[in-house]
């Protein structure tokens, strides 16, 4: 794969294409910053190991660097892969639905010729013998060996390499529409320069960006917040609430309560021997027997009678 077929407005560590880019809100970014750099550290952990791997598997110096991380359609990162190029379709367990690994053909080429003992250097761009196909697929299960061990930090994963294809027009992995997240790779086997992708479902790699997504906190930062809940707290604590203190209520007839008049007793169905309920905001939370205080009416709290139903968030 080229720079040259890359799109444009990529998220990218080089710094190259700055400035506007369009925007499309039919297609709204779902990827946040801290997404974006959470997948950076994973796929950095996974390029150095992979350009461990490639120099000591093909015994020529490789390096491998990720080059930018992006979100695309899916039938846009199909467009601009080269054809013919190496695609291989990797299961991603426990994760759902398929991922794809994309590393061009000259780079397979060049990589099949060093196993085999040759110098490298330019190579005809074909597809793999019977002989050669054994070769890339050990190669390629090494290298998701490592991809394993850059996102261990995220979640476990277990790539399985399943089918290789060439044309990636007639690949049909995911719905054209479907989200993606691509991380491109600049990669170097000895004197050739060329470029790896990894191509992830948007809905397969959000679950785990969102369950490991934390804000890194400075000191001071800290601080401050252990103030403010301080403060938070004994603040509610010392917040006045209104408590009320009440009789089981009853059902009166509405004629009945118009006719009330001064001195009219009103019958009440609270059992004598059934403590009243103490409430806030008309939820009850203790229960309690009236007496008094002096000169003042007061209430005795006292355990809950055995056949009251359990107040809701009370344990």
């Amino acid at each position: 794969m080229t720079n040259a077929a890359r799109t444009p407005g990529r998220i990218s560590r080089r710094g190259q294409g700055a400035g506007p880019t369009a925007y499309d809100f039919r297609k709204p970014i779902k990827l946040s910053r801290e997404h974006v750099r959470t997948l950076q550290i994973a796929f950095e952990t996974y390029a150095r190991s992979c350009g461990t791997l490639l120099t000591t598997r093909l015994r020529a110096v490789s390096n491998v660097t990720l080059a930018s991380i992006e979100q695309l359609n899916y039938d846009e990162y199909v467009a601009a892969l080269n054809n013919p190029t190496v695609i291989a379709l990797v299961v991603l367990d426990p994760l759902p639905s398929t991922a794809l690994m994309e590393i061009s053909t000259s780079a397979s080429m060049t990589a099949i010729d060093h196993m085999l003992g040759g110098p490298g250097g330019p190579q005809p761009e074909r597809p793999l013998t019977e002989v050669e196909m054994p070769l890339l697929r050990g190669l390629l299960e090494r290298m998701l060996g490592e991809l394993r061990y850059g996102f261990e930090t995220l979640v476990d994963i277990h790539p399985k390499l399943k089918d290789i294809e060439y044309n990636a027009q007639f690949l049909r992995a995911h719905q054209p529409g479907d989200a993606c997240v691509v991380a491109s790779f600049d990669v170097k086997i000895g004197g050739e320069e060329t470029m790896h992708t990894f191509c992830l479902p948007f809905t397969t790699i959000l679950p785990v960006l969102s369950r490991t997504e934390t804000v890194v906190l400075s000191d001071a930062e800290r601080m401050a917040k252990d103030v403010a809940m301080r403060n938070l707290t004994a603040g509610l604590s010392a917040a006045p609430l209104d408590v009320a203190v009440r009789f089981q209520p009853i059902r009166m007839r509405t004629d009945d309560i118009v006719d009330l008049r001064p001195g009219d007793v009103v019958p009440l169905n609270h059992p004598t021997s059934r403590p009243l309920e103490v409430t806030v905001n008309e939820t009850v939370f203790a229960h309690a027997v009236p007496g008094n205080q002096g000169a003042r009416l007061a209430c005795l709290v006292v355990p809950a009678p055995k056949d009251s139903p359990k107040e809701p968030g009370r344990p």
